[in-house]
């Protein structure tokens, strides 16, 4: 009997050499990915930045913004609330929309319409707005800090229920 010393079927492979290069590679990105990961679910912007309450969609100015004198302000409610607008702790006088038309009747689609110099609110998309102007409370915004402040509430509600948002603008 004759002995084979090649064992072929137990041959095993050999061992690699772990390379620490490329596990500090593999851990460092890994590493990466997980903070790319943590980093965008942290993260807030938009809606979620700004502050607003629920029921604004938007606005603009926005907390913070630099706008000119005449810069046209508007807060954007979600459907079935009603505001008034106050610019520096004054309250503007607000005119309906709807009640605007001489007649009584609500205007053609496309008619032209006379603003007054008044905050509008736009019972149809929810929407209230200044614009200062010759003859308004405010004609023009003066240089500096100014705060807006909107009092809302919901329609059925009446004002007694209302709520506030304040925000911060500038003025150059």
């Amino acid at each position: 009997m004759t002995t084979n010393s090649d064992n072929s079927g137990d041959k095993k492979k050999p061992k690699r050499k772990l390379d620490k290069e490329q596990l500090l590679t593999s851990i460092g990105i890994a590493l990466g990915l997980v903070l790319i990961i943590f980093g965008f679910r942290a993260t807030q912007t938009g809606r979620d930045e700004s502050g607003l309450p629920d029921v604004i969609e938007r606005m603009s100015p926005a907390d913070g913004d630099r706008v000119l004198r005449q810069s046209q302000i508007i807060v954007d409610f979600v459907e079935g609330y009603e505001a008034v607008m106050f610019i520096d702790e004054i309250e503007l006088p607000t005119t309906r929309l709807d009640e605007l038309t001489a007649s009584g009747q609500q205007a053609a689609p496309g008619a032209q319409v006379e603003l007054p110099p008044t905050a509008v609110f736009d019972p149809g998309n929810f929407i209230v707005s200044f614009q200062p102007q010759v003859g308004a409370i405010i004609e023009e915004f003066t240089q500096g800090e100014h705060e807006g402040k909107v009092l809302y509430w919901r329609i059925g509600e009446g004002r007694e229920k209302a709520r506030t948002y304040t925000w911060q603008f500038d003025t150059d």
